[in-house]
């Protein structure tokens, strides 16, 4: 049975809230946390332990509000396991963010040798993006695309090949999940 969360599962949702108090999800004006908590969900019921979901709180701190100053307080208050998870969740700390592909590419190459709890929280991620990509499409449309940085065949190529690799390497129930959300998103988009 999984153990109960500690006060340090409540400090990071703490610091995690602060980071992200001004952030919001691209175009729909949700507070940026919602994301956060929906990632950690899914790690905790995927039966990753408390460093993973504290990881899931945090994963996009360091990419999103700091950089490697972010990284190195996140390393000394909750440890090195949840900065490495974190560390390599990120797709860059440098700042502007180099070219979308280029970033997406290396990312990609890099998960294919990440370890299973690097792809835990990253696959939950993905779902959790694809899901709302998915629902927007549902209520907005082509205009949604308008929200990226990329054009709709550039994003499903990146969640065909993220779920290619997730379902090659696991988490197993989250990639299952993810390849029906990209299946469904490629199926609406192309027609």
């Amino acid at each position: 049975m999984p153990s109960l969360l500690s006060p340090r599962f409540e400090d990071a949702l703490i610091y995690a809230t602060r980071l992200h108090a001004t952030q919001t999800r691209k175009g729909s004006g949700v507070p940026y946390i919602s994301h956060l908590l929906a990632v950690a969900g899914l790690v905790l019921e995927a039966g990753g332990g408390e460093d993973h979901a504290i990881a899931a709180l945090l994963h996009d701190a360091a990419e999103d509000q700091g950089g490697l100053a972010t990284l190195a307080a996140i390393r000394a208050r909750f440890g090195d396991a949840v900065a490495d998870i974190v560390a390599a969740c990120s797709d860059t700390f440098e700042e502007p963010k180099p070219p979308w592909h280029a970033r997406k590419r290396a990312y990609l190459e890099h998960l294919r040798d990440a370890p299973p709890a690097v792809r835990l929280v990253s696959c939950a991620d993905k779902l959790h993006n694809a899901r709302a990509i998915a629902a927007d499409y549902r209520r907005h449309g082509d205009a949604l695309w308008q929200r990226f940085n990329a054009g709709p065949d550039d994003i499903l190529w990146y969640y065909r090949e993220l779920s290619a690799i997730f379902n090659a390497q696991g988490p197993e129930h989250l990639a299952a999940e993810l390849a029906l959300v990209v299946a469904e998103l490629h199926a609406t988009t192309t027609r």
